[in-house]
């Protein structure tokens, strides 16, 4: 087991929390995030080349046409697209493009500029509505107070209401950062970061639980010691448990990240800062936050004044 002072030094930890989630609300507020076309409303187009083309060869003739900072994806690494109801060749290349909202005489412009250089074999465009994306968030939004809801009544049952608090502060905790993330890097948030979100949530509970669940099982030993000290022992002996479990976790998100498609990458960077940001939370926001409005209850504040010099030390070796 790990000897580490973790509850010992909980004002560094609240001390940096508090600073990246000032960054992250800066970066939210202040830069604003970089929505798709699936929240702004624009125009979505799948479309075959018969010449061979890049990204950058695409780009350079949207560029021409005042739509230089348009989204432009392979298809073939794109989940969802209907590029299986294009014509099928065996040269070219079939490429998504995602552009602010074309008038018919700007459509017939750019496609009249892509057949030129590249010959456009066939193609399918699409209006995507903002409401949309609207209605997307405005359910993830449900489903968030839902989850809360539940997890506010279930941990309180299971363990004790503190508990529930401090476990969706984390929450918020986690999903502040990650957004902030978002804002800072200039990532697209797309529904698959909304999905992502939602996922995180799930991981970032799990360890808090963990953490939760062995200082419960410890808390009816306390003798001659104070909360934290006993609370502190308990992190210690699930520490390696939950880096073990997060590195694991973040071994095929990194895989993705390396060499799945472009859309996959979106989902993949959301994860990835959720689940380092929800591994950090667990335990060093989560569980200092209950232990110290633990030992507010007179029993632990009079054990505190009792036994608290040394006594994480006292307990690390017991």
């Amino acid at each position: 087991m790990l000897n580490l002072d973790i509850l010992g030094k909980k004002n560094v930890w609240f001390a940096i929390s508090g600073v990246v989630l000032a960054l992250s609300l800066i970066g939210m507020l202040v830069i604003g995030f970089n929505y798709s076309i699936d929240f702004k409303g624009g125009s979505s187009s799948d479309v075959k080349f018969e010449k061979a083309a890049s990204v950058e060869e695409i780009r350079s003739v949207l560029k021409e046409q005042g739509l230089g900072e348009s989204k432009i994806q392979p298809i073939e690494n794109i989940v969802g697209t209907d590029a299986g109801a294009l014509t099928s060749t065996t040269k070219g290349s079939m490429m998504l493009l995602r552009t602010t909202e074309l008038s018919t005489e700007q459509e017939a412009e750019l496609f009249k500029a892509l057949d030129a250089k590249f010959g456009v074999v066939d193609r399918q465009t699409k209006t995507v509505d903002a409401s949309w994306g609207a209605l997307i968030t405005e359910r993830a939004v449900y489903a968030f107070v839902a989850a809360l809801i539940l997890l506010l009544v279930f941990i309180t049952v299971r363990y004790e209401f503190k508990m529930s608090v401090a476990a969706i502060l984390a929450l918020f905790h986690d999903i502040i950062i990650t957004a902030g993330v978002y804002a800072l890097v200039g990532r697209e948030v797309n529904p698959n970061m909304i999905a992502a979100l939602i996922t995180i949530l799930g991981y970032s509970l799990y360890d808090t639980i963990v953490v939760f669940h062995r200082i419960k099982e410890n808390s009816p030993g306390i003798v001659r010691t104070t909360y934290e000290a006993m609370a502190n022992k308990s992190i210690n002996q699930v520490f390696m448990r939950s880096v073990n479990t997060s590195l694991t976790t973040l071994l095929p998100i990194v895989a993705i990240m390396l060499f799945g498609g472009e859309t996959l990458k979106d989902f993949a960077f959301a994860l990835m800062v959720g689940t380092i940001v929800g591994a950090y939370s667990s335990i060093f926001f989560a569980a200092p936050i209950f232990v110290v409005w633990k030992e507010a209850e007179p029993y632990y504040r009079n054990l505190k004044n009792k036994y608290g010099k040394d006594a994480i030390a006292r307990a690390s070796t017991s």
